[in-house]
């Protein structure tokens, strides 16, 4: 969804020019028109899809739910961008996953889908949410209530403040919906990721330790 740039109000169509603000959105957005062009120019048979944020197991730790719920979950503070409450849309990883199969065996060849859950929240709910879950699956914890290692951070580059996206054209032309909502979706992620620590710990034993990649060191 951020090859559209960020909205304040309403939700962007597929009919929307892309208007990325980032060099990381810039670059989805360039791959979509390159194989936009070899549809139009070889008759190349695509569809595009544009989703907003996903999530679920074995999620990289850097992204921003799998890193909160990690460093919750070992008692280390979780790094908060700005205020917080940038807003994005979540989408379970399974429902993304259907989406595409629903695209690819029924979608129209050179047509673009937007891919939504339907589960716009601010940065500050989502990691929130999460505390409450693990104050509820991990009672016991010595670092509980788990809201005390939320720690606000310097805003990062580039940060759009609202990704929103409408995905009626699916549902209407596909019959595609979302079936996990953000609550029962993030429920089951979080006890995914306490009955999964061997997965998430091998994969932080090599050189990433959590840190967000792609910022510049001015020294």
């Amino acid at each position: 969804d951020e090859v559209y740039g960020s909205i304040d109000e309403g939700s962007w169509t597929e009919s929307e020019p892309l208007q990325p603000n980032s060099p990381y959105s810039a670059a989805k957005a360039a791959a979509e028109m390159l194989v936009r062009a070899y549809h139009v120019t070889y008759g190349l048979n695509v569809s595009s899809t544009r989703c907003s944020n996903n999530y679920g197991p074995y999620q990289f730790p850097e992204k921003v739910i799998p890193l909160f719920v990690t460093n919750l979950i070992d008692g280390k503070n979780v790094p908060l961008y700005g205020d917080g409450l940038n807003v994005r849309d979540w989408l379970h990883v399974d429902d993304h996953a259907d989406a595409l199969i629903t695209i690819a065996t029924r979608g129209i060849i050179g047509e673009s889908y937007n891919v939504g859950g339907n589960a716009e929240r601010t940065n500050i709910d989502v990691v929130r949410t999460i505390c409450r879950l693990l104050d509820e699956l991990q009672p016991d914890a010595p670092h509980c209530p788990h809201e005390k290692l939320i720690a606000l951070v310097a805003d990062r580059p580039g940060h759009d403040a609202r990704y929103a996206i409408d995905a009626s054209k699916i549902a209407r032309d596909l019959g595609w919906h979302p079936r996990e909502n953000f609550e029962s979706g993030l429920r089951k992620t979080v006890e995914w990721y306490l009955q999964n620590r061997d997965w998430w710990e091998r994969v932080r034993s090599g050189l990433y330790r959590g840190e967000r990649p792609g910022l510049i060191d001015a020294d």
